[in-house]
């Protein structure tokens, strides 16, 4: 059966309904040498492709044009990857849509408006939460985490580790990952295949994280721990005096209008939804299907099911001031920068946020990964150019002799759609064939930290 292909093509007046689901979870690396670099049944009739070209310009002079939309994300599809939907805004004209399929048996075709699990998007989502109580004075940024959650981070470690440094993953406390899945270290699907309905409390996943050795000194370094993110979520727990997902659901996602935004209560996803595909870099054979899984491991750091559109509406939100104050999204936008092993700035990581130099100028936002699930979602720092993407196949790279994960055509192609999403006809991969090579514009390239 031939894939089916879908685009939709909106254009708002005033405020913008947002009808999407968040899903956030982070990943980890492949092996401890080996940190990649900072991604139902269908919902209505099936719409044949269509080649769009209608041009839709900002006054700032950016444009995206649909066709070309069109183009790279099939380019995606076509380079390997088995199905991907996006969501574009330029101000209130908006484009969506999905290239592939959502089932490689019974080649169900994915459509744009599908909830995905959107893995470590989360992190912004308790990041805003956590803002939120700071400046309403029941939270200091600078505070020692042992005065809020005393016994928590035991130790000197407890009075060293401030707030700031779990929400910018400068605290040296290790991530958790590997821990609670430990065939990861030999690359093997084992322990996620036997995990998949199992419940994990946050204090056995702190602890996984607590007893690892610290990757650096409280402060000194920034190194990712979705573990962080675990603890600001008993942080907020003890200081708002209800559950963290609630407290996120009721002043974050509700506030923000969205209304396909999650966190799931069950190994299910609630809605239209794709299959979830993990390759574990080509060492998951046959490929193994994710979609349903107990996401307790994942919590305030990475559990949310989302849609595309409901992602740019948050990201919006969060950026024109609908969510926290002006002091806050300062805050928010403090970074430290992101460094290769050559010491090249791969992005800049400020409090559950970051910024990425393309070639049209900084754009803000976070990606997420969880197994067999990648999204990725960027907005201008005025929140008037967005583009949200999901795939549902992931680590479909292949290792090098190191480890690292090789770069791959998927790569290129989500680069040139990335591209021309945000800088229309200005960035030199919006013009390029689809297929040729290319170094893609974002570090983080869809390589998921397991």
């Amino acid at each position: 059966m031939a894939t089916r292909r879908f685009v939709r093509l909106r254009r708002f007046a005033g405020t913008v309904p947002v009808s999407v689901a968040v899903f956030l979870t982070a990943a980890v690396p492949p092996t401890a040498s080996a940190q990649a670099a900072p991604p139902g049944a269908a919902v209505g009739p099936a719409v044949p492709a269509v080649a769009l070209g209608r041009a839709y310009a900002d006054p700032q002079g950016v444009s995206f044009d649909a066709g070309k939309l069109r183009v790279t994300l099939d380019a995606t599809h076509e380079a390997g990857m088995h199905g991907l939907y996006s969501a574009v805004r330029h101000d209130d004209d908006a484009w969506s849509g999905a290239s592939g399929v959502a089932d490689v048996r019974t080649r169900r075709p994915v459509r744009p408006d599908m909830e995905h699990r959107v893995g470590s998007i989360t992190k912004t989502f308790t990041a805003t939460a956590v803002l939120q109580l700071v400046e309403q004075g029941r939270l200091q940024l600078d505070a020692p985490v042992a005065q809020f959650l005393p016994g928590t981070v035991p130790g000197e470690r407890g009075q060293q580790v401030t707030v700031r440094m779990l929400l910018n993953h400068t605290s040296g406390i290790a991530d958790y990952v590997v821990s609670a899945f430990p065939s990861l270290r030999r690359l093997s699907p084992e322990s996620l295949d036997r995990s998949r309905f199992r419940t994990v409390r946050p204090e056995q996943i702190i602890a996984w994280g607590l007893e690892a050795p610290p990757t650096n000194a409280p402060g000194a370094a920034w190194s990712y721990s979705n573990t962080n993110y675990i603890i600001l979520g008993k942080l907020l727990e003890k200081v708002s005096g209800v559950k963290a997902e609630t407290y996120i659901q009721r002043n974050v996602i509700r506030p923000a209008g969205l209304k396909h935004t999650y966190f799931p209560n069950r190994a299910t996803i609630s809605g239209p939804h794709s299959r979830m595909y993990e390759s574990l870099y080509g060492h998951a054979q046959p490929l193994r299907e994710y979609s349903v899984y107990n996401m307790s491991w994942a919590g305030t750091a990475g559990a949310l099911v989302s849609t595309m559109d409901d992602l740019n509406a948050f990201y919006r939100a969060l950026l024109t001031g609908k969510l926290i104050g002006r002091g806050g999204l300062t805050e928010m936008q403090r970074t430290v920068p992101v460094q290769d092993g050559n010491g090249n700035t791969l992005m800049n990581y400020g409090l559950g946020l970051y910024s990425l130099e393309l070639p049209c100028g900084t754009f803000w936002g976070h990606d997420g990964a969880v197994f067999g699930g990648g999204t990725q979602a960027l907005s201008s720092v005025d929140g008037r150019r967005q583009v949200a993407l999901g795939l549902n196949l992931t680590k479909y790279q292949q290792l090098n002799g190191q480890g690292v994960p090789m770069p791959h055509a998927i790569d290129n192609a989500l680069g040139a759609h990335f591209v021309q999403a945000l800088c229309g006809g200005q960035g030199p991969l919006a013009t390029q064939t689809p297929g040729t090579s290319a170094k893609p514009p974002l570090p983080l390239r869809f390589v998921i930290r397991p």
